[in-house]
This record gives C-alpha cells, structure tokens and sequence, in this order.
C-alpha cells in the first residue's frame, strides 16, 4: 500500500470515529508499526496546515481526532444550533484547577485547599466526564483518588498537561 493510500484512510479513519482514536488502533487497522503510523500523521497535520484546509489532525496526547480551524469558528456557528449548555460555576474551576495541577488527589485534599466541601463541583466535573476517578487510596477509608481525562485536554485546547501554565505564571495577593 503506497502512503498516498494510508493518508486516505487515515483521514476516512478519523473523519468515521469521530472522538481521538489512538496511534495504536490506527497502527493495528493498517497494520504498519507505531513509528511510521505517527509520520505520516505528522506529515499530514503539516500538509493540512500548509493547504489550508477546513479541517485540521488534532493531537490529544497519543490520539489524533479531526476537527475544524478555530478561525473558521464564525461561520460555522452560523449552522450550529444553540445548546443550552451552562458553563463551569467558579467553584467547579477552583476544584478542577486544584485537580489538574495535583492529581491525583482526594476530596478531602481538595476540600483541605478550597477550605469548602466540593461535592457538587466534583459531581459536574465527573458528569461533564473532565475529571474521573483514577483508584482509590490504600489507606483507612479507601478515598477515591480524582484525576483530569483527555475530555479535560480537549475541551481546554491542551494537547497534554505538559502545557498548562506554569503555577508561577499566575499572580497571587498577598
């Protein structure tokens, strides 16, 4: 099969699956080894980028999904119908800021730093599927152990948590 031919299917793969699909599934469908697998991706991000295409290969750790250019954002959302859907509350982002920066970690460790109990934020986090159960700790109580999802990475651009700012780029009052 020459690479002009896997390119195609790559694209038919990740138009068809629609969420990241993994290096690794998409290695075993066209049964090529990871290495190459991932060059030809990286080749085509390049070309997709370079023609301008609608369309672009998003890396979310070691999946790749498609999805449009965020420039294209305004004309798009003429099409798109509007969902009510309610944005996280502040005590949702403070418990899921203290997540993605120490996880994993338990509830009475959040609690322990926001100083206030976060069952609620925890339950719109887990619902919205950005946070998820990672194990529970072996110790008294076995607490449930709380750590980010590649739905987090998605929903904030991120294509690992390698990228989140630093902590020492945010100001703090004192």
């Amino acid at each position: 099969m020459d690479k002009k031919e896997i390119k195609s299917i790559i694209e038919a793969l990740l138009f068809i699956w629609g969420d990241p699909l993994s290096l690794k599934d998409i290695s075993y469908v066209l049964e090529i080894d990871e290495k190459k697998t991932k060059e030809i991706i990286h080749e085509m991000i390049d070309e997709f980028n370079f023609d301008r295409r609608g369309i672009k290969i998003i890396q979310i750790e070691d999946s790749y999904q498609l999805g449009t250019r965020a420039e294209h954002f305004k004309w798009i959302e003429k099409l798109s119908i509007p969902k009510t859907k309610k944005n996280l509350s502040n005590a949702a982002l403070e418990t899921l800021s203290i997540i993605a920066y120490r996880q994993p970690i338990t509830k009475s460790e959040i609690e322990a730093i926001r100083g206030v109990r976060c069952d609620k934020a925890l339950d719109t986090l887990l619902e919205k599927e950005i946070i998820e159960e990672k194990g529970r700790l072996e110790k008294t109580g076995r607490p449930i152990i709380y750590g980010t999802t590649k739905q987090f990475l998605k929903y904030f651009g991120l294509g690992s948590l390698n990228e989140l700012p630093s902590l020492n780029d945010f100001k703090t009052n004192n």
